[in-house]
């Protein structure tokens, strides 16, 4: 069940009396009235951390919250059960689709208390390691009063909440756009947790990734080893062969691998081995051309240790496509609302964090001040990417995590779980919703991102997802 604790004090709808009187109706306003809510929401969702695809608790809350408010739900979008599109139309017809993305899910092995030093939270393994928490609870708060300022001041269009499970390593949103559930959208705004705000013209690693199963015979190591296939020999002839590969890829080729299965005892041949891979780099089709030398290694692997392999595409990932027209927007929308401020408490809390960082963290101006634009790259991958590649996407980074902190890390839970996190989540929020209203509000502005999407894209262009045809891995994380 949901944390009872936080789950208690959230409710949306009744905190604010209807607006549809009003003629000057201001999001940052409604956003600043319903924080409480957001923050336990957001709480609620920590306090939860459910694994990718099995968000059906955070799911359930998050759509009743839009429905409460008047949104359209459409349910189990794309085959995923957790996935979902809530939409709410002002006007029969007509004014531009934008959509906001919200994501939800938690990562295994970070269970986190939110205190300043590694402890685990009674009764979870899992931790929002990448604050899906706030980005889910912060998205739908800046949805809501898009919503309310459409309503109030008569204006013809519609906002979309998309709630998008299983972005770590899951490819959620991939899913969603192959369904064809952004086809028909204007312009898609993000945001990510972070420790810095900043609204960077960003561009990132394509990535695919697999399981390679290789199958042996299984045989006693010492009495009879001639009998014997090692499916392990398979896995590490095939590593060892990819290893050398890497001299020959390009310089952001990126690739890394687990062992995830590699036999019970020393004295048993092992039938059964597992390596699981991902491969990035920046350019989309580079990665396909590159993708049949690392089957092709697999297979001789095989071959060589006299042993059977098949592979899983697992998931795959687009670069992400820059949109300068709406990161310079989003620039501007969070340069007016200022960085962060840190209490006393709060600054306390993030300078005993900093001290379990191995380089002591960053200054504490990264959290409190709007970084300069620029272009960013950055070597991870999101299926954000895809969505990128289907309508003009925006995004923005702001800070929820301490400065220094990393991605993926107990800090960061820790963090997340605070009015640090909060805080961030809140400037989040409203930068999106100001970025929407503006949208909403002037039509040049939507054909300048749309133009620099069609030129960006090209005209022939083709969606082609790196995951293939495959259905949803609900079980990914079982």
């Amino acid at each position: 069940m949901l944390r009872k604790t936080f789950a208690a004090a959230i409710c949306f709808a009744a905190i604010v009396p209807a607006c549809s009187q009003a003629t000057d109706f201001d999001v940052t306003a409604d956003i600043n009235i319903r924080a409480e809510a957001t923050n336990n929401l957001a709480r609620t969702i920590w306090a939860t951390a459910e694994l990718g695809y099995q968000e059906t608790e955070t799911t359930a809350l998050m759509q009743q919250i839009l429905a409460d408010e008047g949104f359209t739900i459409q349910k189990a979008v794309a085959d995923i059960p957790t996935a979902f599109v809530a939409r709410y139309r002002q006007g029969s017809a007509g004014g531009p689709v934008i959509g906001i993305l919200a994501e939800m899910d938690a990562l295994p092995g970070f269970s986190q208390d939110a205190v300043p030093k590694k402890t685990a939270f009674a009764g979870l393994t899992a931790g929002h390691a990448c604050g899906h928490h706030l980005f889910g609870a912060g998205s739908i708060s800046a949805a809501i009063a898009v919503k309310r300022w459409l309503v109030a001041t008569g204006t013809k269009g519609e906002i979309r909440l998309y709630g998008t499970p299983a972005e770590e390593g899951g490819s959620g949103k991939v899913y969603m756009v192959r369904a064809g559930l952004f086809s028909d959208i204007d312009v898609v705004l993000h945001w990510h947790p972070s420790d810095t705000n900043s609204a960077d013209i960003p561009t990132n690693n394509a990535n695919r990734s697999a399981k390679f199963r290789f199958n042996g015979v299984a045989t006693h190591a010492a009495a009879s080893p001639e009998k014997g296939r090692s499916a392990l020999d398979g896995v590490e002839a095939m590593n060892m062969m990819i290893n050398m590969l890497r001299e020959h890829t390009p310089d952001r080729t990126r690739i890394h691998y687990v062992i995830t299965s590699g036999g019970s005892a020393p004295n048993v041949v092992p039938d059964f081995a597992e390596v699981y891979y991902y491969v990035r780099h920046p350019d989309p089709d580079y990665l396909r051309e590159l993708w049949p030398r690392i089957e092709k290694a697999a297979e001789g692997a095989a071959v060589g240790t006299g042993t059977n392999v098949d592979w899983e595409i697992i998931h795959g990932n687009l670069s992400l496509l820059p949109n300068t027209a709406l990161q310079v927007l989003l620039h501007e929308e969070m340069t007016k609302l200022g960085g962060l401020q840190y209490t006393a408490e709060e600054r306390k809390f993030a300078e005993q964090i900093q001290k379990t960082m191995p380089d002591g963290g960053a200054a504490m101006q990264r959290a409190t001040t709007i970084k300069s634009q620029e272009e960013f790259f950055t070597a991870g991958s999101t299926d954000v990417g895809d969505v990128s590649w289907s309508a003009p996407t925006g995004s923005i980074n702001t800070a929820t995590w301490v400065p220094g902190t990393s991605a993926h890390s107990w800090q960061a839970v820790a963090a997340g779980g605070t009015s640090i996190g909060h805080k961030g989540m809140d400037l989040a929020s409203k930068t999106l919703a100001n970025a929407a209203v503006r949208l909403f509000s002037d039509v040049q502005l939507l054909n300048a991102a749309r133009t620099e999407f069609d030129e960006r894209r090209g005209v022939n262009y083709v969606y082609e997802p790196l995951l293939g045809d495959r259905q949803p891995p609900l079980d990914y994380r079982k």
